[in-house]
């Protein structure tokens, strides 16, 4: 079985690269049941396993295919395919891909689940989304028991180490460096009014940071009014009014704002260079913060070169949640080191599973012979043939059929091939109990 981990992410390319190849949650299960088909018809020795994890820093694919050939045809099928769903051309796509086969893919499941490749190392949210990933792939049946078990042990690995090292200490979160950059520009964030678009996990970790500066207003623009309105009531306090409103009204509303921060799912962005214009005209150009943790984004990249506006992204973000990589250092050699273990566990378990089929194989011709000899045995008691004899040549008969193979093997053999048998048979045949224990 051979097992390819294909993607890209923050460390080999920029948002604007990595928003193109970024899946779209509602067609995940599409996407795996096209990935499954075009690995099959690359490689006909086996029904391929697949998950797809795709969020803000990174898209990866995770494969499996039972070939001996697999690695090379794993890699080609799989990078076509992306290719061709993203509609990217190979050569724009190629520079920033990374392909790690076997052991390799491996050590990454696990650096992924505990932070370790993350912007922010350490953090945790990246650990529930390669769940969800898991559990889509799983409600797509196209998980298989490869990339079932490495995931489980994945799930186990990061838990291990969350519970055995201080991964997470000293760690700035997306949300915190929001507040961070949003302070650069507004002195006290109490002040100002601030919109939240979107109402998932990125944006109620944002709201929790920002509200605890107590801003003078904030609002939750969602497509869905009553998400919204729920995080809204979350967070309204006795000091703090929230509102929510529909996506649709934002043209009409953003003007009201001094610092935007949106996370969606939406495919393309719903800020638009006009729109923000106007917003500022409204505002007599009045500065404004707008965060984009959206990936693709959510503010046409354009929206940059006005003047009055500090638009950041992701990466933008990146660089300053860099803070404290020092005090983190000897947790994450800890966490290294954990992992180091478990890949190499992991990779024994994977040669035990390849050495089944010969397993089955050879009880099945054990279990042959020894009807052979049974059937042969029973006939011969019932001719009134003497049981100790009978015994005796049931057991010789079963004994000398165990070893025709390897004693035929080593007699035929020469060179290499017969110092190998020398050097092994005694290992297949050595006893492992005591005349006592009988």
């Amino acid at each position: 079985m051979k097992l390819l981990t294909l993607g890209i992410n923050h460390h080999t390319a920029p948002v604007a690269i990595r928003e193109k190849v970024a899946f779209d949650p509602e067609f995940l299960q599409e996407a795996l049941h096209d990935l499954r088909q075009h690995l099959l018809g690359a490689n006909q020795s086996g029904l391929p396993e697949a998950t797809i994890l795709s969020t803000c820093n990174r898209t990866e694919v995770y494969c499996a295919a039972n070939d001996a050939n697999a690695a090379g045809i794993l890699h080609e099928a799989t990078f076509d395919w992306l290719a061709k769903t993203q509609q990217l051309a190979p050569s724009s796509l190629e520079p920033h891909i990374y392909s790690l086969p076997q052991s390799d893919a491996v050590r990454h499941a696990f650096r992924v689940a505990c932070g370790l490749d993350s912007m922010v190392i350490g953090e945790t949210q990246i650990l529930g989304q390669m769940k969800d990933a898991v559990r889509t792939a799983n409600d797509a049946g196209v998980l298989g028991t490869y990339l079932n078990q490495l995931f489980q042990k994945t799930f186990a690995v990061a838990k291990e180490v969350r519970g055995s090292t201080e991964i997470g200490a000293h760690s700035i979160s997306m949300a915190a460096a929001s507040v961070r950059l949003s302070e650069r520009i507004f002195e006290k964030i109490s002040d100002q009014k601030i919109l939240f678009i979107g109402a998932g996990e990125m944006i109620t970790l944002c709201a929790t940071h920002f509200v605890a500066r107590k801003p003078k207003n904030v609002a939750i623009a969602n497509r869905t009014i009553e998400r919204g309105q729920e995080l809204a009531n979350s967070i309204a306090s006795q000091d703090i009014q929230a509102e929510s409103f529909k996506l649709s009204e934002l043209p009409g509303r953003l003007h009201e704002f001094d610092i935007v921060i949106s996370s969606t799912a939406s495919s393309l962005p719903i800020i638009g260079l006009g729109m923000v214009e106007s917003a500022l005209k409204q505002r007599r150009h009045k500065p404004m913060v707008m965060i984009d943790l959206a990936v693709p984004r959510d503010f046409e990249p354009e929206i940059s070169r006005l003047d009055d506006v500090y638009l950041y992204t992701v990466d933008d973000l990146g660089v300053m949640i860099q803070t404290g990589t020092n005090l983190r250092q000897a947790a994450v050699s800890q966490a290294e080191a954990i992992i180091e273990d478990r890949v190499g566990n992991f990779m024994h378990w994977m040669q035990g599973r390849n050495a089944v089929p010969l397993i089955q194989d050879i009880q099945q011709q054990g279990e042959h012979l020894r009807q052979l000899e049974l059937e042969r045995a029973m006939k011969r008691l019932m001719r009134g043939d003497d049981p100790q004899e009978v015994l005796n040549a049931m057991a010789q008969g079963l004994t000398n059929k165990f070893l025709h193979g390897s004693l035929h093997a080593l007699q035929h053999s020469n060179g290499a091939e017969r110092d190998a048998l020398i050097k092994l048979l005694p290992k297949l045949f050595a006893s492992h109990s005591k005349p006592e224990d009988h």
